[in-house]
């Protein structure tokens, strides 16, 4: 068996071992750098600053149980300085026996003394290094674990969606796409804010802290392999900027976009943006329509607010529903998706509706658990 082979089949037994063995050089340089910017879901792990306060803890409390031992036999030792061993002097035998300093001034003579030593003191020196080393070990297995927890999402990483920006409508626009189904684990977002990072991750998502405007802020993100993006910034210039940077990163994504301005439309749709939400005007629209009709506005506002009331949904058509019209469905069609185009349900070309169509349907809500 060569060299080679040996340490493969070695990792092969151990998935941690196997998952060092895998990161190449460039790939662990790539995982490191991304794991200061890169904010995983927490998994129940303890703070740092209480760990060490939690073992500080533990190493005074043996070193404690060592001292009140040695003064209970103190005539069992013998100090080359003092005629009787104190307190004082068996809290510092207990300090420099653990330590494994060991200046022998202090020194077990009797038999009895020298038997706790072998029994007791021994394994308490064996506990107090474990507890003291055990703390750099921690420290480092758990930067180790992080950076291959880091591997293994972006190599896994497909088909998922990228929100960029955590505010009021980056946290609506996730409550949403949750609601229609999309796993946690599928979204990912992007903010410049440190604590909007934090947030994110609190709440359960991978969350990457940085310039959403650098293309290298959206790689870490793993963008190039999304299927769909949001871009819900705070301002229209910097939305425009983003579009331009993802748009170079993936041609295949669908991007949608949120501005405030009606006239900076036409400037996201070139940047690349496949639909764009302009929220001033729609927050106009929605206050105009309550003014003249309370009872629209109160519907138009349960069609937006999903999972409450009444629901906007898009889903393909049955074999058992194709060829019929859209007004002979249980569901109420307003809309039908044929290729790239949406047809009003009393559109010619939409009265029979074809295996390969979609429809927009309005349907009775499904209270989330």
């Amino acid at each position: 068996m060569s060299d080679e082979q040996q340490p493969r089949r070695r990792t092969a037994r151990f998935p941690l071992l196997r998952s060092l063995w895998s990161l190449s050089s460039a790939e662990a340089k790539d995982d490191t750098e991304a794991g200061r910017s890169i904010v995983l879901p927490a998994q129940g792990m303890t703070p740092p600053l209480q760990q060490v306060l939690r073992r500080l803890l533990m190493a005074l409390a043996v070193l404690a149980v060592t001292t009140l031992i040695v003064w209970f036999e103190r005539d069992g030792y013998r100090d080359n300085a003092h005629d009787e061993v104190t307190f004082l002097g068996a809290a510092y035998y207990a300090t420099v026996t653990l330590s494994t300093t060991g200046y022998g001034d202090i020194t077990p003579v009797s038999d009895g003394a020298r038997l706790t030593n072998i029994l007791v003191i021994t394994p308490l020196r064996v506990l107090f290094l474990i507890i003291l080393v055990g703390t750099t070990l921690e420290v480092l297995t758990a930067r180790t674990r992080h950076q291959v927890r880091i591997h293994r999402w972006r190599s896994r990483m497909r088909d998922h969606v990228v929100v960029i920006g955590y505010g009021t409508k980056g946290r609506r626009t996730i409550e949403t796409l949750i609601g229609q189904g999309v796993p946690r684990e599928q979204i990912v977002v992007v903010d410049p804010q440190k604590t909007a990072v934090d947030t994110a991750s609190s709440d359960g998502f991978v969350a990457v802290h940085g310039d959403a405007t650098r293309s290298d802020t959206l790689t870490r993100a793993e963008l190039q392999r999304a299927a769909r993006v949001v871009v819900a910034t705070q301002r229209d210039d910097t939305a425009a900027l983003v579009t331009l940077t993802a748009r170079q990163l993936t041609r295949h994504a669908s991007i949608v976009v949120a501005v405030r301005e009606d006239e900076n439309v036409p400037l996201l749709k070139q940047s690349g943006a496949d639909l764009v939400i302009t929220s001033s005007s729609s927050a106009g629209r929605l206050l105009g329509m309550s003014m003249a009709s309370p009872h629209v506005g109160t519907i138009l506002e349960d069609l937006l607010t999903y999972g409450s009331g009444l629901d906007l949904d898009e889903r393909p058509v049955t074999r058992s529903e194709a060829g019929r019209s859209p007004r002979e469905l249980e569901d109420l069609v307003v809309a039908v998706v044929r290729g790239h185009r949406v047809l009003h349900y009393t559109d010619p070309q939409a009265a029979t509706l074809e295996l390969t169509d979609r429809v927009i349907t309005i349907r009775q809500a499904v209270p989330s658990d």
